[in-house]
């Protein structure tokens, strides 16, 4: 009987490992996959290893990084943490209004706020009880609390200037993203500037827009943080009367100081000045004569959502502004010093948390929080291992779980997997640049709870051909 019994078990282990050998096959094979990096790794809850290949390779990661922040985040800071910006008063100028953020990215925000813009009359109402509006007022932005290195050095320039690429500031105000309106009817002219929304008046456009008749948007405006110049390259739709790009804010502080200046004159407000905190910044990181602190007594607190929503638009929308605020959050609630970069601080305090939890770290070489730089890599298991620690340890497991889409029902992955016996089973964050295609998450299917990560880098067929193999992977394993 011992005997029949051992042939049992080993006749099945050597049959699953038949078929994950074959599944791999199939998979690796795939055409445009020949010079393609590839790596993939499915776990049950309790860690055991169902199905992996190069499972401890190094990979870029694209968007399924926001796993790692998003987890990091709601660990150290607490789902209900919430970002502040506070309303003060210069208690040695009567006359001087001072705006101080905290890193809330979620000001203004159109995924959040039904009304964005619906901030701006609740806080000219605490203005004023304070200020009195025959007396004209000189408006501060303190937007330094996460200093002024707002990208990662490892980014793009051609994605420096895009909407997807914002900076990170102390102060961010309607996503820091502007809408540019064009008319493309002519053909034998550029794309005409109609508007921008919002309007900034100092900004300056070098349009070397052309034209497709793909139906294609593959424009980008590129600049750098705090210029106020913009390149428009590449090329978008003819035969449009209003078509919209979009870019980030240069400067998110003086937005938000022009744009509550704006609404305080609807009010009878006059408005001396508007300055942000960028100068002073600097003269007292190098000592210079002259540069003295601030002094601010607060008289009203605006508070963002709590963090367990701030995520879930993250996770779903996969939402790089976002991220960028958490990784330099988690930074500087360990460094409170506004000349330290939160960046690398943030950095720094993800790896060693994961590693003191006792997952190996040794695969994470990051540059981001959001995905963007190309030089970010990770390893498929960790992310598998940081999944089944947010399911089974964490006293956030609920609000993390919530925060990933449905495959083929939710955001980015609305269209994966749809229609198939996967639909709606699978909870998993996307991830994509150029040339790279990645998932990772959960198959929940009543008792059987899995993880996986899917990391594929450096393909040569079109990206729809990938998702695709990824699809039929997904299927062949679950």
């Amino acid at each position: 009987m011992k005997f029949h019994l051992i042939a049992i078990l080993s006749f099945c282990l050597i049959n699953a490992s038949a078929q994950n050998n074959a599944v791999i096959e199939k998979f690796v094979q795939t055409p445009g996959f020949e010079h393609a990096s590839i790596g993939f790794c499915v776990k049950d809850l309790s860690g055991n290893e169902i199905i992996s290949y190069n499972k401890a390779t190094s990979l870029t990661p694209a968007s399924t990084l926001k796993i790692l922040t998003t987890a990091t985040a709601i660990e150290l800071l607490g789902e209900n943490y919430q970002f502040a910006t506070e309303l003060s008063i210069d208690p040695n100028n009567s006359r001087h209004l001072i705006i101080k953020g905290f890193g809330d990215p979620t000001l203004g925000s159109q995924y959040l706020f039904d009304t964005p813009t619906a901030f701006l009359a609740n806080w000219v109402q605490q203005i004023q009880k304070k200020f009195r509006p025959e007396y004209p007022i000189d408006i501060t932005i303190a937007d330094d609390f996460f200093g002024y290195n707002g990208i990662s050095s490892k980014w793009l320039k051609e994605d420096m200037g895009n909407y997807f690429a914002a900076g990170a500031y102390g102060i961010s105000i309607f996503d820091n993203t502007y809408q540019l309106y064009l008319n493309t009817m002519r053909t034998d002219t550029c794309p005409v500037i109609i508007k921008m929304v919002p309007d900034m008046r100092n900004i300056i456009f070098t349009n070397n827009l052309q034209l497709n008749y793909e139906n294609k948007d593959n424009s980008n405006i590129n600049g750098e943080p705090f210029s106020n110049h913009r390149r428009l390259v590449g090329d978008v739709p003819t035969k449009r009367s209003s078509f919209i790009i979009k870019g980030d804010f240069p400067d998110p502080g003086m937005v938000l100081g022009e744009t509550l200046a704006n609404t305080l004159a609807q009010n009878n407000f006059r408005i001396n000045s508007i300055e942000t905190a960028r100068q002073q910044y600097f003269k007292q990181m190098y000592n210079s004569y002259g540069a003295t602190s601030y002094q601010a007594v607060p008289f009203y607190r605006e508070l963002s959502p709590s963090l367990k929503d701030i995520i879930r638009v993250v996770n779903e929308k996969s939402n790089n502004h976002y991220s960028e605020h958490l990784m330099r959050a988690i930074g500087r609630s360990s460094n409170s010093d506004i000349y330290s970069d939160p960046l690398i601080e943030g950095i720094s305090r993800t790896n060693n948390f994961w590693a003191s939890k006792g997952l190996n770290t040794d695969g994470i070489h990051i540059y981001d929080g959001c995905g963007l730089a190309p030089s970010n890599s990770i390893n498929p298991e960790i992310l598998c291992d940081i999944l089944a620690y947010m399911q089974t340890k964490s006293r956030y497991s609920n609000a993390f779980f919530a925060s990933l889409p449905k495959a083929g029902k939710e955001g980015t992955v609305r269209n994966l997997l749809k229609g198939t016996r996967l639909q709606g089973k699978l909870y998993v964050k996307s991830g994509s640049i150029a040339n790279v295609q990645c998932y990772a998450g959960y198959y929940i299917d009543g008792d059987k709870k899995y993880t996986f990560s899917i990391m594929v880098n450096n393909y040569n067929s079109p990206r729809k051909d990938v998702v695709r193999a990824i699809e039929s992977l997904l299927l062949d394993i679950f």
